[in-house]
């Protein structure tokens, strides 16, 4: 694998957790009326939301060219999962403050 052929996925592992996770989570919240979600709360709806991409995450084939890639593939998901889940993805957080400062 090639340093630039990340490049595409990397930069979509950076938007997916808080166009998709954070706001499918902030949807949940909302429509189930909780006002005031705790972080850890929120942070695992974030990556129960960004789980349902495993599909995604496991569509390159497991052999040949394409092994670099999936293990590449892998191994960003893991990273996001676990940052968020850490309190690490700051785009996260962000979206956490302003649901539960404005809602």
């Amino acid at each position: 694998m090639r340093d630039d052929d990340g490049f595409e996925i990397d930069r979509a592992f950076d938007l997916l957790p808080h166009v998709v996770g954070a706001s499918w989570a902030l949807i949940w919240f909302r429509m189930n009326k909780i006002r005031r979600p705790t972080q850890e709360e929120f942070r695992n709806k974030v990556v129960e939301y960004l789980k349902m991409l495993d599909a995604l995450v496991d569509s390159y084939p497991k052999s040949g060219e394409f092994l670099a890639m999936t293990l590449h593939v892998k191994r960003r998901y893991n990273e996001e999962i676990e940052n968020i889940l850490a309190g690490k993805n700051p785009e996260i957080e962000k979206r956490f403050k302003r649901y539960v400062d404005y809602g």
